[in-house]
């Protein structure tokens, strides 16, 4: 993924209410059911960080996240980079209700370019693990 590509973007509507969508995506204990099992600690509050490995094709990705911007219920905002890894960018979660439902945008920012050769680091790798996460676990956690 690179800067000068358009951010990745995933829209999702949910039939739930904001509160638990918000829940979902900030609160440890369900977003190790949805997201990752493994991450050890989360907090929607600026200045938090964690960090987690996730393996992949024998490869050890370590997970850096910061948390830039945390408004209840409306936005949360976290760099994402990997430790060891050329690149940087920036997750953006934006919540707002739509009739009955929610509406999750999901927005990826990159900061830094990421390396070519490396799989994982592709925009269509991007865009479908977020597709994987926001349209099917994410989906399927809420609406079960």
């Amino acid at each position: 993924m690179k800067r000068n590509e358009e951010p990745v973007i995933i829209d999702e509507i949910f039939n739930t209410s904001v509160d638990k969508v918000w829940s979902a995506i900030t609160e440890l204990d369900q977003m190790r059911q949805w997201y990752f099992e493994n991450i050890p600690s989360f907090e929607a509050e600026v200045g938090f960080e964690t960090q987690f490995n996730v393996e992949n094709e024998g490869r050890i990705f370590p997970h850096m996240w910061k948390v830039t911007e945390a408004i209840p219920n409306k936005k949360i905002v976290y760099t994402w980079k990997f430790e060891n890894y050329p690149g940087d960018s920036i997750v953006e979660w934006e919540l707002s209700e739509q009739d009955n439902s929610t509406k999750l945008k999901l927005k990826v920012i990159v900061l830094e370019d990421f390396p070519d050769d490396i799989p994982e680091f592709k925009r269509e790798s991007c865009i479908g693990g977020w597709e994987y996460f926001i349209n099917n676990r994410l989906k399927e956690f809420l609406e079960k």
